[in-house]
C-alpha cells in the first residue's frame, strides 16, 4: 500500500505567516488610501463654486421700528452687494428688517449676542430674498428709546 505524506505543520504555518502577512499588507494598504482620498476629499479637492467677490454697498437711510410697550427703534442698514449684482431695490431689506425687529423688548436688543443673532438671520433672509446677491449686512444705526 501506497502512503502520500502530508506536509508538515511548519510548511503551513510558513504559509500561514506569508498568507497572513500579506492579508495584513493589504489590509494596510487599503486603509492609508481611504485614509487619503478622505484627506483629498475633505481638504484638497476644489469647491467648484468660488467665493463671490464683495462689490457694492447700498446704503439706506434709517427707518423708525415699533418695539414693545411704546418703545421704538431707529435702525439704519447697508448692504454688501456680490460683485456684478444689478443695482438692489431696497424695498425688500427694509420690509424684512422691520418684520424682524417689530415687537421686540428694548432691554433683549442690547443685548450683543441677541442683536448679533438677529443680524445673522437677516443676512440669511435677505440672501434668500435677494437670490444670493446679499453678502452681509451692516448697521449703521442702532438707538433704541
Amino acid at each position: 500500500m501506497s502512503t502520500t505524506t502530508l506536509p508538515t505543520t511548519a510548511t503551513t504555518e510558513e504559509d500561514a505567516k506569508t498568507g497572513g502577512g500579506r492579508k495584513k499588507l493589504v489590509l494596510l494598504l487599503v486603509v492609508v488610501l481611504l485614509a487619503a482620498g478622505s484627506a483629498w476629499w475633505f481638504l484638497l479637492r476644489p469647491s467648484g463654486e468660488a467665493e463671490p467677490e464683495p462689490g457694492e454697498v447700498l446704503v439706506m437711510d434709517p427707518v423708525q421700528v415699533n418695539l414693545a410697550d411704546g418703545h421704538y427703534l431707529s435702525i439704519g442698514i447697508a448692504l454688501q452687494l456680490v460683485e456684478g449684482a444689478a443695482h438692489a431695490d431696497g424695498s425688500k431689506a427694509l420690509d424684512t428688517t422691520i418684520e424682524l425687529f417689530s415687537g421686540r423688548e428694548p432691554d433683549e436688543l442690547v443685548k450683543v449676542k441677541t442683536r448679533h443673532a438677529l443680524k445673522e438671520q437677516l443676512v440669511e433672509e435677505l440672501d434668500h430674498r435677494y437670490h444670493g446677491e446679499v453678502l452681509d449686512v451692516y448697521f449703521t444705526q442702532f438707538v433704541t428709546q
